[in-house]
């Protein structure tokens, strides 16, 4: 009994870690491109984030989770409940660990890559090379090519459009105030799809793609009348600010976009991706519990609750330098050009999820800053901050992999039985 309580306890310990390296990694990764093009400053992302984030991780962060993230080993080859047990916590305690190195650095990573590297690398030690489903693993990888390329291309369509209705119009604010409702119901809807997708099925409410595209509709029809009135309430910016920035005011006029998208994009986030905290935590206080292995497991709301402070606490206290690197090092944003990466990268995000496209969000949203800033031209790309990036994106499967090798064998030690 005093066992399974400290094992209860070093589960919801890791689970908090992990949250909290979600926090400081995907999230300020997600909120980097409204902070980037100072549509927000870094306390309103902040609290945009801390509320929608929690929303969507606590609202449709998951009733059913699965028990092994992405069904990357096959659990039916894990006879003893004790080995699952012990690599959960180890996976857990490995990604979070690899999450924290990779904020330090400013590195954006995908925080669903260090934990199935994690498991990966418990699974090989503990069971086998026969556990891990390869072909899925493969699946994994090919998303370092797949999702930069769908958002980047996206991304670049998306500004050129801008540039051409707005930018070049000799009347660039008249048509500013024209067509930001229309991109404003093209935000709405695609986010309204990501959320219906990707969030509530965790509740288990189950939408049809018709009813999901109905709802959606209707949703970005309501977004983009609201928004339309408040771009029209929108105060002109006058004297030495317009003569220093000539597009001054219709740039403004997109700073209402990118509070929207910030806001659905955050909801939508942690919906999604705090399975990646709580999936192995749920997984662990099964096996306390029942003592056997399960291919899905319950989530407790305690559970969700912890996910959802972890995340929040990890974007306040530590995700200023992923903020930094994915909105001003990689090419130099303003809030026309944030809208189109935060559209490209959602846009794909719901491709993926009606195909079965392996993407991940982080290498997602930094493929479309990258075809935002190919759109102005090669010299408009840091190309030494993306080399420093894909190279983190290809070392976090091994990192976390080892990493959790070195804890599984250490929780053996400690506890043997």
């Amino acid at each position: 009994m005093e066992e399974s309580v400290i094992l209860l306890g070093l589960a919801i310990a890791f689970g908090l870690y992990m949250a909290w390296g979600i926090g400081a990694n995907d999230v300020a990764n997600a909120m980097a491109t409204s902070v980037g093009s100072k549509a927000l400053t870094v306390k309103h992302a902040i609290i945009i984030a801390a509320i929608f984030e929690f929303l969507g991780a606590f609202l449709a962060g998951g009733e059913v989770t699965s028990t092994i993230r992405k069904g990357i080993i096959d659990s039916s080859m894990i006879t003893d409940a004790n080995v699952l047990l012990f690599g959960m916590l180890a996976s857990l305690l490995a990604a979070a660990v690899w999450l924290t190195v990779a904020s330090k650095l400013g590195w954006p990573v995908s925080t669903t890559h260090s934990i199935v590297g994690a498991i990966v690398g418990f699974a090989l030690v503990a069971v086998g090379m026969e556990a891990v489903q390869w072909d899925k693993l493969g699946m994994i990888a090919s998303s370092w090519v797949v999702s930069p390329v769908l958002s980047g291309v996206l991304a670049f369509v998306l500004i050129t459009s801008v540039q051409k209705l707005i930018f070049e119009r000799k009347d660039a604010e008249k048509q500013a105030r024209k067509y930001v409702p229309f991109y404003i119901f093209l935000t709405a809807s695609i986010i309204s799809l990501v959320t219906f997708t990707k969030g509530l099925k965790h509740v288990g409410l189950e939408v049809s793609g018709q009813e999901a595209f109905f709802y959606s509709m209707l949703i970005a029809a309501l977004v983009s009348l609201v928004g339309a009135w408040y771009v029209r309430r929108q105060p002109k910016i006058t004297g030495a600010a317009l003569e220093d920035f000539h597009f001054a005011n219709v740039e403004s006029t997109f700073k209402v976009l990118m509070v929207v998208t910030a806001c659905a994009m955050a909801f939508a986030h942690g919906s999604n991706d705090v399975a990646n905290a709580i999936g192995p935590v749920a997984a662990v206080v099964s096996i306390i519990n029942s003592g056997e292995i399960r291919q899905e497991s319950a989530v407790s709301i305690y559970i969700l609750l912890l996910g959802g402070v972890g995340i929040v606490v990890g974007l306040a206290t530590y995700g200023k330098r992923v903020m930094a690197t994915v909105g001003n090092k990689i090419t130099e944003l303003t809030p026309s050009r944030g809208f189109a990466a935060t559209l490209a990268a959602a846009t794909t995000v719901v491709v993926a999820s009606g195909t079965g496209l392996p993407i991940s969000t982080t290498h997602t949203l930094v493929g479309a800053v990258l075809g935002v800033g190919f759109a102005r031209g090669i010299s408009a790309i840091n190309l030494g901050v993306i080399r420093s990036i894909f190279m983190s994106w290809v070392i976090t499967l091994p990192a976390g992999a080892v990493l959790a090798v070195v804890f599984y064998y250490t929780l053996r030690a400690i506890f043997p039985s």
